[in-house]
């Protein structure tokens, strides 16, 4: 049965088309175009209801040597009110999930997840479980809104004290009143732009995400839905559970190096990492001759042998041209390309990633 977010009814209203995603109903996009969306992320701000992920906590006295064995990073080097992407490895290497950390201290970790694992990633929790940890899913009983963009502080500084909120990027509030809501806020998000993510229970997050509505209507807020989530975080070159990652791929090869913290003692996956050295690495590419590089397009490079695959591709709204994220090689040292796209050998050169970059996101973190 496909579930309903507390916010349906919102989207609905604002005119949201709503589409089965991940078991939920939620919305592609409104009125506006999933450019439109887009270009208001860049440019100004957008609220997207991103209630459908996963939350789990993690407490007691094992808390943090139970999540220490069972993510990449170094659990214990975090410190307290901060945020840590990290993955989450099965005994091949490849990845459960990712997910972000929000360490409290070393007896309390909220932690999100992607909302199409959730499940499995609960079931894994619990079945590696250390002695004085307690894990609860959180999932059914929370809801979570993501205001992203360079005028997001503005717009939440209406509702709340700005100087409550947190400061640095992918840090957070454990406990902040929004309205009378108790709310946690971190300075995180999933789009490349400044912005938080908000999280509170059910029964409260309509009136938080009207208020945030309406302050945001002289701030240029749009309302957003999943099209230009996608699109936002393909540019930022952030990667999404099967695509940039999944199962099969070596944490090694998926161009996350910085969170596989390999001089821990251990964690579930470091052995096969150690034994398998990787074979492929992420790049992007650029589109030379006309055409869109999708997902699964194979690369070959130009003396015609198969090197990889697209990971994500598609026109970037940003540049104003094809780009696409992909796994080749690791010994692959060339400039140039070639996708198959449906039978069309199309030509393209290898760029650096991100393919966007926020400056002022940059100098934050």
């Amino acid at each position: 049965m496909v579930k309903k977010t507390p916010l349906y009814d919102s989207h609905v209203k604002h005119g949201g088309h709503v589409v089965e995603f991940a078991g939920y109903y939620l919305p592609m996009h409104y009125q506006t175009s999933q450019i439109e969306e887009h270009h208001a992320v860049r440019n100004a701000a957008g609220v997207f209801d991103v209630s459908h992920m996963g939350e789990f906590r993690l407490t007691g006295k094992g808390a943090a040597a139970t999540l220490n064995e069972i993510v990449t990073v170094d659990v214990y080097g975090i410190n307290n009110l901060d945020v840590r992407y990290s993955m989450m490895l099965n005994e091949k290497g490849g990845q459960v999930d990712d997910l972000l950390i929000y360490k409290i201290d070393n007896e309390n970790f909220f932690i999100v997840v992607n909302a199409s694992n959730k499940e499995k990633d609960a079931a894994w929790f619990r079945a590696h479980l250390g002695s004085d940890a307690k894990f609860e899913d959180l999932s059914d009983d929370t809801a979570e809104i993501a205001l992203q963009g360079r005028n997001a502080e503005a717009i939440l500084s209406e509702l709340v004290d700005v100087k409550l909120l947190p400061k640095k990027f992918y840090t957070f509030v454990p406990e902040i009143e929004i309205l009378g809501v108790k709310c946690l806020v971190s300075r995180t998000g999933y789009t490349g732009e400044d912005g938080f993510e908000i999280y509170c229970a059910n029964d409260d997050m309509l009136k938080i995400f009207e208020a945030v509505v309406e302050a945001g209507k002289k701030h240029g807020l749009a309302l957003c839905g999943l099209g230009c989530r996608d699109t936002l975080r393909f540019e930022a070159c952030l990667p999404l559970y099967g695509h940039e990652l999944g199962p099969d791929y070596l944490a090694t090869e998926v161009g996350l190096g910085l969170f596989v913290h390999m001089n821990k003692p251990s964690f579930i996956g470091k052995k096969a990492l150690e034994e398998n050295p990787a074979q492929y690495k992420k790049r992007g590419i650029k589109m030379i001759d006309k055409g869109i590089a999708r997902d699964g397009c194979l690369i070959y490079d130009e003396d015609g042998n198969e090197i990889g695959l697209v990971t994500t591709g598609t026109h970037s709204p940003t540049l104003g041209y094809p780009v696409a994220m992909i796994r080749v090689k690791k010994d692959f040292e060339g400039e140039f390309v070639v996708v198959d796209v449906r039978g069309r050998k199309l030509k393209a050169q290898i760029v650096k990633m991100p393919f966007y970059k926020n400056t002022p996101l940059e100098k934050t973190n």
